[in-house]
This record gives structure tokens, C-alpha cells and sequence, in this order.
């Protein structure tokens, strides 16, 4: 597995740039309108519209009752996130028992998205949550969750016991601050991060044979957290040395005891994060500053072409994060369809781009969404859970829609022509240094070239 690394100099070059213009997206910040051109059906937008009316006439309910994050309308903090399984399954998060404006009563909450319906489960204890409490999903429905209690972190198994819920108490770990990593393909394992002044601890919080174990310590400060296969074993982190210098993805062998490998590296100096990775095609989706500011980009997994940054991907005066790759697109990264959280001033919606297109479709997002939750079906369809006051567990399916134009952008390295995109490589030819990841086993998700 490699990615691509560009010698001396060039990514200074490509900062000025200038490919063959494309269409652009609107700039106005917003989702496309209902002309055929960007929202979900349009009889989802109605409803939407006829909900946000009726909450508007009925302000004290509101008040009352949680909104799309589960939080009473006020402006109190918000507890962190929603959590999808790998493969979608299970969700979970933390939300708001309904009470007066200003008091919370914060519980866990399951959501069940693989059958005929969605629902939730509350699985609440004998006292309420801190909002800083953090929740991930198991493949076998248990929640585990993280609790600070002083200077320790205090981890547990949650499950609906009938009326009530059964918890399982796995162990603590002496440490003022840790962080839940996305839980593993595998389904049955949950890692933390611990992050030190000098280096970062690694550890197996659910899954392990005897509690909360430490896997690995790595050199330097750590952040992100991205699985690079489906068993669970290759772990991606955006690291900066402990000298200093730039953020650089690695690569952290847990088959290896924490086996650290490089992963990206763009340009010598520049910070290189990976944000997403989809094991069956190889697709990798970057945000780096090597075109001379931070830019979102993709690249494949062993290939030595370089990093491409899409000029559709660059929106004025919004933040465009992807969060779900299409699955099962095998050893085809170009044709897999990437799911883009949009923030802007009007607030969230969702974007739909494949590497292989010039096109960035924008949705609005349905009433209550939480930001930045879904995931993709095999067959393009992306689910989007949400929850409001007419559905406290919902899910919206959007189709991904056709590029009308698709370019052939495999083994270009973008001259103008035939849909060319900005890359490190596009003001100057250079030489392709691909950096390896050492004997990692992963040469299976490897796309040849």
C-alpha cells in the first residue's frame, strides 16, 4: 500500500494552477433548488416545510421537547455526536429526556437502521449522563460507553433488559482525557485515544479478554482515526512528530503491536490528514495544504499517481467534509459515490460527488439530520438518520445521482483536458516517489495501475 509523495518543490507550483475551468456549483451557499437539480423528493420537502411551520406556531412545545440533537432549545453545551457501526447496523448517541428549558436529563440511546423500520431503544440508568459522556455501537447491539469520573475514564456495556437496562462494567483507565476512535469493521472491538505532550497511547477498550488494554504508544501527538481494512487490524492516524513540523497520516499495524508506518506524504512540508477510506476500492479522501491551502482531495490506496484536488469540492464561504464512502466498488475508486457534510451559513445539507465526475451534487438535508451521519448501501443508496418532532427515529434514503458528464480521470494526470482536476504534480512534471507501508498486509486492497 502506498501513497504518492512529490519531490522538491511542486507543490508550490501547483498552488498557481490554473486547469481548464468547470462548471462551478452554486455559490450562494445553499442546496440546489427543487428543479430537478439537487433536493430529495420533493414531497419530503413539503413535509419538511409543513413541520418547521407548525414547530414555529407551537414554541413552548418546542421548548419543551428535544430537537434534531436530542437537546431542549436552549443553548446549553451538546453532548457529542452519533455513532453508526461499521456496516450501519446500529447507531447510538446521546440525547435528552423532555423537560423545562435549561435542565437536562442526558441518557443513551440506541437506533436499530437494519430492519423494516428504524427505531430506538433508550437506555437510560439510575442517574442521568454527563453531556461529555461518549457512546459507540457494538455489531451485537450493546452500546458501550465512556465516562469520566475525575481524573479516570470508566467504560461499560449497555443492553435493554426489558423495561429496564443492563450494564457491564469493563474497567477504567487512569487518564484525564481520552477520545472513542469509530468502532471496528470487526464489529466487536471499540479503541480509544489517549493523547500525551510526547506521544499518544493506543487502547482496546471493548473487545479485550480482560478489559481496557494498552495496544500501542506512538512517538508524537495524534488525532483522526481511520480503519484502512475490514478486520480491523490497520489503523490510520494524523500524527505530528514530537519535534514538531508537519501533520503527516500513518499507518498503525495492530497485528504488528502498534507497528507505525508512514501513510501520506504529499509534500515534505506539508500537513497531509486522511479523513475517510473505503477498503474494498482503495478510495482515499484527503484534506491537505500541499496546493498552498487546505484543499480536499482523494487518492487510491498502492497507487503512485498523485493526490488530485477537485476544483467542484472548493466552495466559497461553506466547510465541506465527507463522511460516507460507497462500499463494494471493487478495486474501482473512481466510481464510488462520497457522501459530503456542507456547513454553512444557512446551516447543513449534504453533498454527492464520485471521483470520476466534475460534478458536486447538493441536497437538502431532511428536517432533524444529524450532521454528518449516514451510510451507503452497496447499490448507491445513501441513508441519512434523523429525528424530529414528528419522527424520533427516522431515516431518509437518497439515490445517487448520475453524473451527466463523467470524465476518465484513471491514469490522467490532469492537462486541461477530458475532465482534468488540480494536483500536486499538474504545474510541473515530477518525479512519483511512492512511500511504502512497509510489509503491511494490504496489498489486497491495492488497485494496479
Amino acid at each position: 500500500m502506498t501513497a504518492c509523495a512529490i519531490e522538491g518543490g511542486s507543490a508550490g507550483a501547483a498552488a498557481t494552477a490554473d486547469p481548464e475551468a468547470e462548471p462551478e456549483p452554486e455559490e450562494s451557499g445553499g442546496p440546489a433548488e427543487a428543479d430537478g437539480s439537487g433536493l430529495l423528493p420533493e414531497s419530503i420537502a413539503d413535509e419538511e416545510t409543513a413541520e418547521a411551520e407548525e414547530a414555529e406556531a407551537s414554541s413552548t412545545e418546542a421548548d419543551a421537547r428535544p430537537n434534531a440533537d436530542g437537546v431542549p432549545a436552549d443553548d446549553a453545551p451538546l453532548p457529542r455526536g452519533f455513532t453508526l457501526t461499521a456496516d450501519g447496523a446500529y447507531a447510538a448517541r446521546l440525547t435528552a429526556a423532555p423537560g423545562p428549558p435549561g435542565e437536562r436529563a442526558w441518557y443513551p440511546e440506541r437506533w436499530t437502521l437494519d430492519g423494516p423500520e428504524p427505531y430506538a431503544v433508550p437506555l437510560p440508568l439510575d442517574q442521568p449522563e454527563e453531556p461529555d459522556s461518549e457512546v459507540a455501537p457494538l455489531a451485537d447491539g450493546r452500546v458501550l460507553i465512556r465516562r469520566r469520573v475525575a481524573d479516570r475514564q470508566m467504560f461499560s456495556l449497555l443492553y435493554p433488559t426489558g423495561p429496564g437496562t443492563g450494564e457491564l462494567l469493563l474497567g477504567a483507565v487512569g487518564c484525564a482525557e481520552m477520545t472513542l476512535l469509530p468502532p471496528s469493521p470487526d464489529g466487536r472491538s471499540v479503541y480509544a485515544l489517549a493523547v500525551g505532550e510526547d506521544h499518544a497511547s493506543l487502547w482496546l477498550v471493548a473487545g479485550g479478554a480482560f478489559g481496557p488494554e494498552e495496544v500501542a504508544r506512538i512517538p508524537g501527538r495524534c488525532s483522526g482515526g481511520v480503519w484502512l481494512d475490514r478486520a480491523g487490524r490497520m489503523l490510520a492516524l494524523d500524527r505530528q512528530e514530537p519535534g514538531g513540523g508537519p501533520v503527516k497520516a500513518v499507518a498503525v499495524d495492530l497485528g504488528r503491536q502498534g507497528e507505525v508506518t508512514p501513510l501520506l506524504q504529499i509534500a515534505p512540508g506539508s500537513a497531509d490528514r486522511l479523513l475517510l477510506a473505503d477498503p474494498d476500492s482503495g478510495l482515499l479522501l484527503i484534506r491537505s495544504d500541499a496546493p498552498g491551502h487546505d484543499r480536499l482531495g482523494w487518492g487510491v490506496l498502492g497507487s503512485c499517481l498523485p493526490v488530485r484536488f477537485p476544483e467542484c469540492l472548493r466552495l466559497a464561504d461553506v466547510a465541506v467534509t465527507p463522511f460516507a464512502v460507497q462500499p463494494g466498488q471493487m478495486l474501482m475508486p473512481e466510481s464510488c459515490a462520497v457522501a459530503l457534510r456542507i456547513d454553512g451559513a444557512p446551516g447543513s445539507w449534504v453533498g454527492v460527488w464520485r471521483p470520476a465526475g466534475r460534478q458536486l451534487h447538493q441536497f437538502a438535508a431532511p428536517l432533524g439530520w444529524v450532521p454528518g451521519a449516514g451510510y451507503w448501501s452497496r447499490d448507491g443508496v445513501l441513508r441519512l438518520p434523523y429525528a424530529n418532532g414528528a419522527t424520533p427515529c427516522g431515516v431518509a434514503l437518497l439515490d445517487a445521482p448520475v453524473d451527466v458528464e463523467p470524465s476518465s480521470v484513471t491514469g490522467r494526470t490532469g492537462d486541461g483536458e477530458g475532465g482534468g482536476e488540480p494536483s500536486a504534480a499538474d504545474a510541473a512534471p515530477v518525479v512519483c516517489k511512492p512511500v511504502p507501508l512497509g510489509q503491511a498486509p494490504l496489498h489486497g486492497a491495492a488497485r494496479p495501475d
